[in-house]
Order: structure tokens, then C-alpha cells, then sequence
């Protein structure tokens, strides 16, 4: 549409009120967050519209992928949840009945791309519910005062905006139970963007996540009336314990490491006790923040933490900030595996693909893929075995 009128038609993210005339109404998805494979399929996600299916030789767009239609809801998460066991694929959607609505989707899919279940229930507030997490037992959905109104949008403003006033809630219900039987906890106002593991211990449901005390995102604390001030963010990966037998409405916080976001774990470590996760970070006492990504500081080292000792090693590398690394499989049983990361090489304007050895990031990449310009900062990506990819 943009280029058959040789100018933009689409206004505001996720504001349809701003949008030219001739495209309102019209999808406007952009299906640009993560890429996943699943079922043979390659799924590009983004949370405001269902998966987009492409081909995953030619990246050809091929068409929404609704489960044939089963799919009621009108979003799908860009953080689905897969049980590496099973095959089985855990996902939600929000504003799952339209824009602004508290309606979120709960759904399950087979290993064979066929819909099990799906669930709608109320979330207290509209609220950017970016992520997610499943354990053995138990599915956890956080909700995060990011928060938005058809009022607001009818006046050109941004989508989200920051609300301290409101609380942290987060539900947890049985994962393969019903939504009436969601309990939720509340907290103060606080912000995470991604989760990097959850595990079922008993009666506590432990949630590991990088949060911060306010969204990092400049635009949207201004769009709130607050000052974007990340001094005081209180940036951390931190433990949320909820005791499931107790009558506590809130949850514990233990400290695991220091702030960062984009987390991994090995996938036979998803959605239960572990020991190893890894994270892209930002550290001030490397060197000054360099502007890269929308948060607006860079990454500027890669993480190994064992969340049992606290042991933390890492990389890094001055003038060089890090996008989101990518965790590698090892065919040997009793290898960690690899980390693979775009970093962006300032100096020079360039980029680089860096290959690490997981368990040991500190000794530096083992492979350098040499990029002749500088890469805008990405968001997710997914390693894919070839064996997995249609013959």
C-alpha cells in the first residue's frame, strides 16, 4: 500500500486512529519479533496479530497461520513456550478481542501444528504482556503496568504508556488446567520485557526474569508523564518465588545477577530446575553507553551465569555493542553448547557474527563472521537444526 502511493500510509505503532484513510481497516502487522520453527512450519510472531507462515528457504510470505481457523484470538505472543519433551507448543495472546481489551488468550498446540485448547480470561488492566512462562505444572503470566486505552489512542498517542500507580499482577494457574483456576499475586510497579526460565519446586513456582523498577523504553515512560531516568531503573535478573500453598498475594525476591535482557537457556533446561542461563548485559564500568537499540544503551558484554553459585563470566569488547545471542546445541552430549551474536563494531561502522563456546564466553569468540556495514539492532532469532527443516 506504502508503495503504490510513494508514501507512508500507516501512522503511529499499534494506533490504527492515525492511519491515512486508505489503509484503515487493512492488517497492520509487521510480524517482525521472532522467528520461530514449529511443526515444520516457519512462524514469524509479533504480538499485535497472529504468526505470518514463510518459507524457510526463500522467506516468501505464504500466509497467516491461524491453526486452519481454530485460532480465536486475534493476537498470538512472539514468546511462545514449547515443552521439549512432548512437542507440545504454549502460547497466549493479549488484547485478544481487539484493541485495548483484557481479554487474554490461553493456548496449547500439538507437536503436529494442530490447536489442543484454547482459553480467554480477564487480565485486571490493559497491559503489555510481552512474555511469558510454563513449567512442568504451572503457567505464569505477568502483567506489567505498560498500560493503554481506546481513549488515549483516539488522541494520536503513543500505544503504551508508563503507569506507577498501578501494580505488578501476575497469575498462575495449572498449565494444562483450566483458567478459572488462576491465582494472582500482586507487587509494586516494576517492568520485564523477557523471561529467562521458570521450574515448579513443590509449592513454590519460581519465575526468573530481567526486571527493572520502570519500563526501559524512553518513549513510553514519557508518553506516562515520567522522566526516563536509568539511574534509577534498578535494573536486575532477579528470582520470584510464590508459595502456592501459603496465603501470601505477593512473592519473594531473590537477587541472581546483574541487569541485562535477551536471557537463554539450553532446551533441555526450559521449564524446570537448571543450572546455566545467558544474557546480553550492559556494564559502566566498561565504558561509557554507546547509543544502539531503542532502550537506548547497547549491550556491551555477553554473560555465562550459573543461577546456583552466582559464578558470572563474561565478554566483551570496547567499542562494540552486542545483540541478542543465540544459543547452539552441541551434538556432543556433554558439551554446553554455543552462543552466536551479532555485534556491532562502532568504529568502523561494521558488524560482526561472533561464535562463543558457551560454557567459557570469558576466553573470547572462536569465529568471527565479518559483516561489511553496521547492522540496525534486531530483536529475537532461533537456531534451527537443519534435520528439523523440510527435506
Amino acid at each position: 500500500n506504502d508503495r503504490a502511493a510513494r508514501r507512508s500510509l500507516y501512522g503511529a505503532y499499534r494506533n490504527p486512529f492515525t492511519d491515512d484513510a486508505l489503509v484503515q481497516g487493512k492488517d497492520r502487522g509487521v510480524y517482525n519479533t521472532t522467528p520461530i520453527f514449529y511443526a515444520g512450519k516457519l512462524l514469524a510472531l509479533k504480538e499485535d496479530n497472529v504468526a505470518m507462515e514463510l518459507d524457510p528457504f526463500t522467506l516468501e510470505t505464504l500466509g497467516k497461520f491461524n491453526f486452519a481457523g481454530k485460532l480465536k484470538s486475534e493476537t498470538m505472543t512472539a514468546h511462545t513456550r514449547p515443552d521439549p519433551v512432548t512437542g507440545d507448543l504454549y502460547f497466549f495472546g493479549y488484547e485478544a478481542a481487539g484493541l485495548c481489551t483484557t481479554d487474554v488468550s490461553y493456548g496449547i498446540a500439538d507437536k503436529n501444528g494442530n490447536l489442543k485448547s484454547e482459553q480467554f480470561f480477564k487480565v485486571p488492566y490493559v497491559s503489555m504482556m510481552h512474555d511469558f512462562a510454563i513449567t512442568e505444572k504451572h503457567a505464569i503470566f505477568p502483567v506489567f503496568p505498560t498500560t493503554s486505552s481506546i481513549e488515549r489512542l483516539k488522541t494520536g498517542a503513543p500505544h503504551w504508556a508508563w503507569d506507577h500507580t498501578k501494580p505488578t499482577c501476575v497469575g498462575i494457574m495449572p498449565r494444562n488446567g483450566n483458567v478459572s483456576e488462576l491465582r494472582w499475586f500482586e507487587g509494586p510497579a516494576c517492568f520485564a520485557y523477557h523471561i529467562m526460565n521458570a521450574f515448579t519446586e513443590g509449592n513454590l513456582v519460581h519465575l526468573d526474569l530481567c526486571v527493572a523498577d520502570m519500563n526501559m523504553f524512553p518513549f513510553v515512560m514519557g508518553s506516562g508523564g515520567y522522566a526516563y531516568d536509568p539511574s534509577k531503573a534498578n535494573g536486575r535478573l532477579a528470582r520470584w518465588t510464590f508459595d502456592l500453598a501459603g496465603d501470601s498475594k505477593t512473592w519473594q525476591e531473590t537477587i541472581l545477577g546483574p541487569g541485562g535482557d535477551m536471557p537463554r537457556v539450553a532446551e533441555h533446561d526450559m521449564n524446570k530446575d537448571y543450572e546455566i542461563g545467558y544474557m546480553a548485559i550492559f556494564e559502566p564500568r566498561i565504558e561509557p553507553p554507546i547509543l544502539s537499540g531503542p532502550t537506548p544503551a547497547g549491550f556491551n558484554a555477553i554473560m555465562r551465569l550459573n543461577v546456583k553459585t552466582g559464578a558470572i563470566t563474561a565478554w566483551n569488547q570496547p567499542g562494540v555493542t552486542i545483540q541478542e545471542p543465540v544459543l547452539i546445541p552441541s551434538r556432543q552430549a556433554d558439551h554446553e553448547g554455543y552462543l552466536m551474536a551479532v555485534a556491532d563494531i562502532h568504529a568502523t561502522n561494521t558488524a560482526e557474527v561472533l561464535l562463543f563456546n558457551a560454557a567459557t564466553p570469558e576466553r573470547g569468540p572462536i569465529a568471527r563472521l565479518k559483516i561489511p556495514m553496521r547492522q540496525r539492532c534486531g530483536v529475537h532469532g532461533n537456531w534451527v537444526q537443519a534435520e528439523l527443516l523440510p527435506q
